[in-house]
This record gives structure tokens, sequence and C-alpha cells, in this order.
């Protein structure tokens, strides 16, 4: 499958490997899209995994509907029912990294039997993240999320200048030139950025549903060198999983973990989903 709708949108979707492997569903942050998990994918394949990574709400050209609360989270989890339904999964393997990890948490709290296993990528579990916000330097390390509140000033902000301030944040994460032109030349298309800020204006939304205990088998992989998601928030993360839990904590490694630790992201995926 190449695509799939819901509620009028048509989300593309790239649905490789072999087709009666165990599915996986690799979930993308912002700003990137489905292309994020372009070198952990193939690792993946040779295992026998199938892999389906989508390119959510409001990254997909055909699903940016106007209007911050179709963003929240409830509808950006239920885009993946609907994935797994148009592919007649009744579950798959779970992964998701930045925003699409919070899915990932609330997909699995939620639909726990839609869920064999999750695998967050950078984000704690939201509970967690709650809780370090006022315990901890999490605050400070997620200012941008205050700044992206704002009406059109973050955008013109990020574009400006063929968006070089949105180039110079990735490349500072340790991005790749490849992927930075990828995600900005995305964010450029018409109404793609307010979109993307979207997920955080929604916010709102989203907290008047809070996620609740994972009951499933749960994988959570940190980054030393993460600078927008802080050590306490990943300690804390382990109390909200009713379920085997294991933290994986990679050094060195910025925020961009599918990108700079694709094959590691790999192994470390493929193992989850055979244990």
């Amino acid at each position: 499958m190449d695509s799939f709708r819901r509620n009028g949108l048509t989300f593309d979707v790239r649905d490789a490997g072999p087709a009666d492997g165990d599915p996986v569903v690799l979930l993308h942050g912002f700003p990137q899209d489905s292309s994020a998990w372009d070198r952990v994918a193939p690792v993946l394949h040779q295992h026998g995994l199938r892999t389906l990574a989508p390119d959510q709400r409001g990254y997909s050209p055909m699903a940016r509907p106007r209007g911050r609360a179709h963003y929240r989270l409830r509808e950006t989890v239920e885009d993946v029912v609907a994935l797994l339904d148009a592919a007649g999964l009744a579950s798959a393997h779970v992964v998701g990294h930045d925003w699409g990890g919070i899915v990932g948490w609330a997909l699995g709290a939620w639909h726990p039997d839609r869920v064999r296993t999750l695998t967050a990528l950078s984000v704690p579990h939201p509970g967690a993240m709650a809780r370090a916000m006022v315990r901890s330097d999490q605050a400070l390390r997620s200012y941008y999320m205050g700044l992206f509140q704002l009406p059109v000033l973050p955008e013109r902000l990020l574009l400006a200048g063929d968006g070089a301030v949105l180039r110079r944040m990735l490349r500072r994460g340790g991005l790749p030139d490849d992927a930075v032109d990828r995600y900005v030349g995305r964010m450029r298309e018409p109404a793609a950025l307010t979109a993307a800020l979207n997920w955080y204006r929604a916010l709102p939304w989203s907290g008047r549903d809070p996620v609740g205990k994972v009951p499933v088998p749960t994988l959570h992989v940190w980054s030393t060198g993460d600078a927008f998601l802080g050590r306490a928030a990943t300690e804390g993360t382990a109390r909200f999983v009713d379920a085997p839990y294991r933290l994986e904590v990679l050094d060195d490694v910025t925020h961009w973990i599918p990108e700079l630790a694709a094959e590691r992201t790999a192994e470390l995926v493929t193992a989850h989903v055979r244990g």
C-alpha cells in the first residue's frame, strides 16, 4: 500500500520489506517525514520485518486540515489505528521518534490490543515528561514549545531566507545536509510548517486526554547528546510501563537517533521485536 484514508484525509505511507514479515510501524517526528527511517528500514527488512512508515498528519500533502484542534493526540493516534485497519493488521510493533514516540506511548496506553511491542526513541512517557517539567531543567530545554504557541511568528522566523533558521537548527543537531534539505523542503510546501507546528499548538486539547500506563513490552532509547530531552524524564519513564521495560542509552548521539544511529536503532528494534 502507498496510501490510506481517514475522515477525508489521504496519508502517504511507505510499505516495504517482506509482505509476510512481522509488521513494524515507523512514526516520525518534527520536522521529519517518513524518510527519517531510510537507513533503519532496510536493516529491518534484512531481518525479515515488514515496515510501514507514514507521513503523518500535517506532513502528507493531502492530510493538512486547518485548525490546531485537528492535531490533538487523539486524532494522531487514531490515524495510526486507521493505518493498521487499512493494511489489514490486527496489531503491529510500533516504533516512534520525537512526536511519533508520543503517538506511540498514547497508542500503547489507549489501544494496547493493537500494539505488539513499543519502541520509543528520544521521548519519555508524557507522564514522566510532565513531572520532569516541574522537577528538573526540562522546562528550560522545552522553551521552544512555548514559542511555537505563537501565531504566524514561528513560521516567519523559521522559513525566512529560504529556511535559514530551520536549516541552522537542524545542522547544529548533527543532521547531514541531505536530511536537512529534505525536511526544510517539505516544510516550505504550502501550509506544511503551520500544520507541523499545530502538533504543538494542539497541546491544550491533547492534555485533556491523559496517557496512562502502557501495558505492552516497551523499549525506550535515549541519547546523552539530546539537547531537548533530559535524563530526569527518561529515568522517570519506567513507572509508567506496566509490562517488561528496558532503557537503552546511546552515548554521544544527538536527538536525531533514526538518522544518526540507524544501524544501532535497527539492531535494538529487531532484538526487541524478536524478544
